[in-house]
Order: C-alpha cells, then sequence, then structure tokens
C-alpha cells in the first residue's frame, strides 16, 4: 500500500462522538512511552502527525486519522504507567473498553510491545483482553534498533512462549523500528490486505 495522504480528523473522550462507522478502522494502542506516536509518524510518512512526547500518557484521547481517505488510523490512550490521576486511568480504561465493544468497523488493532523488555504481566493481559473478547489483534515490536538481532530474537521468543500458554496459535507479529522504517511496508500490505478481503 502507497500512503498517499494522512490527516487528523478528530480527538474524542467519549465513544459515541467518534466518526461514523463507515469505513474500515485500524487501532493502535500500547504500554505509556511504547513509541506508538513515532511508529504511527513513520506508518504514513508523517514527522508530526501523532504528537509525540518525552512524557508518558500523552495521548488522553481516541484519534482519528483518515489515510488514503479510505480507512482510519485510530491512536488509542496508552495503558500502564503514566503521570497522571488515578481518576484519568479509570476513565481511559473504561473509554477504552467502550470503544472495543462498539466500533463494528473495527478490523484490526495493532498491540505495540517494546522489543527491549521481557514479556510484561500488563501486555500479555491486555493481548488475553482483547482476544477474550474475539476482536482480531496483531503485534508490533517496537524500537528494535537498540536490540542486537540475537537479543531481539531472545525477546521475541519469550513473548511467544508467554502467549503460547493461553493462546493455540500466535497473532500475526511485526518487527519494527519508527527510526530505521524497520516494518513499515509488511505493516502496510498486511493493512491492504485486510482492506481487500472485506470488500
Amino acid at each position: 500500500m502507497e500512503v498517499l495522504s494522512a490527516e487528523f480528523v478528530v480527538s474524542n473522550t467519549e465513544v459515541e462522538k467518534c466518526p461514523a462507522t463507515h469505513k474500515p478502522e485500524f487501532a493502535f494502542i500500547g504500554r505509556s512511552n511504547v513509541g506508538k506516536s513515532s511508529l504511527i509518524n513513520k506508518l504514513v510518512n508523517r514527522k508530526d502527525l501523532a504528537k509525540t512526547s518525552a512524557t508518558p500518557g500523552k495521548t488522553q484521547t481516541i484519534n482519528h486519522f483518515i489515510v488514503n481517505n479510505a480507512w482510519y488510523l485510530v491512536d488509542l490512550p496508552g495503558y500502564g504507567f503514566a503521570k497522571v490521576s488515578k481518576t484519568s486511568r479509570t476513565s481511559w480504561t473504561g473509554m477504552i473498553d467502550r470503544y472495543f465493544k462498539q466500533r463494528e468497523n473495527l478490523y484490526c488493532t495493532f498491540i505495540l510491545l517494546d522489543s527491549r523488555l521481557k514479556p510484561q504481566p500488563i501486555d500479555i493481559d491486555f493481548i488475553n483482553y482483547l482476544g477474550g473478547k474475539g476482536l482480531p489483534l496483531a503485534l508490533a515490536l517496537t524500537k528494535t534498533d537498540k536490540l542486537k538481532q540475537n537479543e531481539l530474537a531472545a525477546n521475541r521468543k519469550a513473548i511467544e512462549s508467554e502467549l503460547l500458554k493461553t493462546w493455540e496459535f500466535l497473532p500475526p507479529i511485526f518487527v519494527t523500528s519508527a527510526e530505521k522504517g524497520t516494518g513499515r511496508k509488511p505493516m502496510l500490505d498486511f493493512i491492504e490486505t485486510a482492506l481487500n478481503a472485506k470488500r
């Protein structure tokens, strides 16, 4: 897939105010500070479409972007540690849960995992949470340029082994780097295939 255009549409704290569900939707979510905004920007070849920040928890709303005027890329609030109040975190949890319950046009959710870390319980829990809802998902290992190949292979195997304790089959896994552009084409091809399969 070639990205010809990518534009911000709207930010919401209420799922009911999100755009009408006439176009396919692909969501991105991960633990705070996993590099989500940087990966989104690299994916659509825009430097500042999704706002990056050194402060974890920057994304606090459901952000819709329209790509090629054909599908929505959705930037969801991160889960896990963030320097925000407990009330805000509780609000995010409810908002995200309603999002997954109500968005009938959601084709796939990319869950981003920091490739430098061993399997984190909060990540595994979230993967199982979506899997339990029967929602299509894929995993994206971020910041892989920070690791040697043998380190990346070991961490990926550890994640796969942890998931296979409860999953019969592994979801698609993409190796990515926002710095080097690794994984961009495979992810876009995956999205294009999903779009074509639904037509």
